[in-house]
Protein backbone atom coordinates (compact mmCIF):
# COMPACT_ATOMS: atom_id res chain seq x y z
CA UNK A 1 0.00 0.00 0.00
CA UNK A 2 1.31 3.44 -0.87
CA UNK A 3 1.43 6.47 1.40
CA UNK A 4 -1.12 8.26 -0.76
CA UNK A 5 -3.61 5.39 -0.31
CA UNK A 6 -3.13 5.45 3.47
CA UNK A 7 -3.62 9.24 3.43
CA UNK A 8 -6.89 8.86 1.51
CA UNK A 9 -8.22 6.20 3.90
CA UNK A 10 -7.21 8.14 7.02
CA UNK A 11 -8.40 11.50 5.69
CA UNK A 12 -5.00 13.16 6.12
CA UNK A 13 -3.93 15.76 3.55
CA UNK A 14 -0.41 16.55 4.85
CA UNK A 15 2.25 14.13 3.61
CA UNK A 16 4.77 14.88 6.37
CA UNK A 17 2.24 14.26 9.11
CA UNK A 18 1.09 11.01 7.47
CA UNK A 19 4.66 9.73 7.21
CA UNK A 20 5.28 10.61 10.87
CA UNK A 21 2.14 8.69 11.86
CA UNK A 22 3.23 5.69 9.79
CA UNK A 23 6.70 5.67 11.37
CA UNK A 24 5.20 5.92 14.86
CA UNK A 25 2.85 3.02 14.09
CA UNK A 26 5.69 0.86 12.80
CA UNK A 27 7.74 1.55 15.93
CA UNK A 28 4.77 0.66 18.17
CA UNK A 29 4.22 -2.59 16.28
CA UNK A 30 7.91 -3.43 16.64
CA UNK A 31 7.74 -2.90 20.41
CA UNK A 32 4.73 -5.18 20.73
CA UNK A 33 5.72 -8.00 18.35
CA UNK A 34 9.46 -8.16 19.16
CA UNK A 35 10.54 -8.73 15.57
CA UNK A 36 14.21 -7.81 15.96
CA UNK A 37 15.40 -9.68 19.04
CA UNK A 38 19.13 -9.85 19.67
CA UNK A 39 20.95 -11.57 22.50
CA UNK A 40 23.82 -9.79 24.19
CA UNK A 41 26.14 -11.35 26.74
CA UNK A 42 27.74 -9.23 29.42
CA UNK A 43 30.18 -10.82 31.84
CA UNK A 44 29.47 -10.03 35.45
CA UNK A 45 32.31 -8.71 37.59
CA UNK A 46 32.49 -9.16 41.34
CA UNK A 47 31.50 -6.02 43.29
CA UNK A 48 30.41 -4.20 40.13
CA UNK A 49 26.89 -2.83 40.25
CA UNK A 50 26.32 -0.83 37.04
CA UNK A 51 26.90 -2.11 33.51
CA UNK A 52 26.81 -0.38 30.13
CA UNK A 53 23.92 -1.57 27.97
CA UNK A 54 23.77 -1.36 24.15
CA UNK A 55 22.62 2.05 22.92
CA UNK A 56 20.14 0.55 20.42
CA UNK A 57 18.39 -1.53 23.08
CA UNK A 58 14.68 -0.88 23.51
CA UNK A 59 13.62 -3.43 26.11
CA UNK A 60 15.13 -6.16 28.30
CA UNK A 61 13.21 -9.39 27.85
CA UNK A 62 15.12 -11.75 30.13
CA UNK A 63 18.16 -11.83 32.40
CA UNK A 64 19.89 -15.12 33.12
CA UNK A 65 22.64 -15.94 35.54
CA UNK A 66 24.68 -19.10 35.96
CA UNK A 67 24.22 -20.88 39.30
CA UNK A 68 21.35 -18.61 40.36
CA UNK A 69 19.46 -20.43 43.14
CA UNK A 70 20.99 -23.75 42.07
CA UNK A 71 24.32 -25.51 41.99
CA UNK A 72 24.20 -27.47 38.75
CA UNK A 73 25.97 -24.92 36.48
CA UNK A 74 22.86 -24.02 34.48
CA UNK A 75 21.60 -20.60 33.47
CA UNK A 76 18.39 -19.60 35.24
CA UNK A 77 16.22 -16.54 34.73
CA UNK A 78 16.47 -13.90 37.42
CA UNK A 79 12.97 -12.96 38.61
CA UNK A 80 11.86 -9.38 38.15
CA UNK A 81 11.03 -7.37 41.25
CA UNK A 82 7.86 -5.34 41.31
CA UNK A 83 8.37 -3.66 44.67
CA UNK A 84 11.31 -1.83 46.21
CA UNK A 85 13.88 -4.27 47.65
CA UNK A 86 13.68 -4.81 51.40
CA UNK A 87 17.46 -4.79 51.79
CA UNK A 88 18.97 -1.30 51.56
CA UNK A 89 22.05 -0.73 49.42
CA UNK A 90 25.28 0.02 51.19
CA UNK A 91 25.96 2.97 48.88
CA UNK A 92 22.54 4.54 49.51
CA UNK A 93 21.31 4.45 45.90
Amino acid sequence: MKVSEIMERAGVDQTGRAIAYIKDALEEMNLISETHVAATRINMVKDKRFYDLPSDMVKIIDLRCKNHNCSDDTYKSIPRTIYQPETKDSDGI
